[in-house]
């Protein structure tokens, strides 16, 4: 599996829990405001990690971490993805999987056989209109499927769209609640330019928070528990 780096310690990215990112590189989406570039972009790719270098670190860390959480880049496009997640299991910790939903069969794999606690999926856009975010092809089918296997599973979960005000609507958001369903979590994610994919983002705006104001009662119905963060 191809590694592209390790975030030691993080009190925020698994809820409620104390633990490492491990981040992939490599990913199915080309969304223009994405965040970490350096694992998306192959001219922007640096050296991979050892697996076996991240899980010496991480058997430093049993007791003082909780969790692990996958990320990307898209880790699902990783054949060796559920291995090593066995051996991350093996130290004793759980796992958070971060996902674009591109690759259900994958995820059902890793949910029937317990090698995930927690799964985050991105959802872009309106299913409807993918590719005017994603600036790919994408098949929305395996998408549907990935939402619906998510919100049938025993493990916990969250739903996120990060939102830039010239990409989304509040009509989008409405309809990407209505077709989650009544699913657990969905967090309107504030877009903050750090680094970006497409570098024209950078000077780009998430929603006000009058906006955000107004979209949330708009989605509770749909949804047990939506925030803002």
């Amino acid at each position: 599996m191809k590694i592209g780096g390790l975030h030691k310690f993080s009190m925020i990215d698994y809820p409620g829990m104390l633990c490492a990112i491990v981040f992939t590189q490599g990913c199915n989406f080309r969304c223009p405001y994405c965040h970490n570039p350096e694992l998306v972009s192959f001219d922007k790719f640096g050296p991979t990690i050892p697996e076996q270098e991240i899980l010496e670190f991480l058997k430093t860390r049993i007791g003082k971490l909780d969790a692990v959480s996958i990320t990307g880049g898209e880790p699902t496009l990783h054949e060796a993805l559920p291995a090593f997640i066995r051996k991350v299991k093996e130290l004793g910790f759980l796992v958070k999987l971060d996902t674009n939903g591109t690759n259900p069969d994958m995820l059902k794999m890793l949910i029937e056989e317990n090698l995930v606690d927690y799964l985050a999926m991105d959802i872009k856009a309106p299913l409807d209109e993918y590719k005017r975010v994603i600036r790919t092809e994408v098949d929305i089918a395996a998408v549907r499927e990935s939402i619906n296997t998510i919100e049938n599973s025993s493990c916990e979960y969250e739903f996120r769209t990060t939102l830039i005000s010239t990409l989304h609507t509040k009509e989008d958001v409405q309809k990407i609640a209505k077709s989650l369903g009544k699913a657990k979590r969905y967090f309107l994610q504030k877009f903050v330019p750090t680094k970006t994919l497409d570098e024209k983002f950078l000077s780009e705006t998430t929603f006000s928070d009058a906006v955000f104001d107004q979209i949330l009662p708009s989605i509770r119905d749909e949804i047990e528990l939506v925030e803002v963060r």
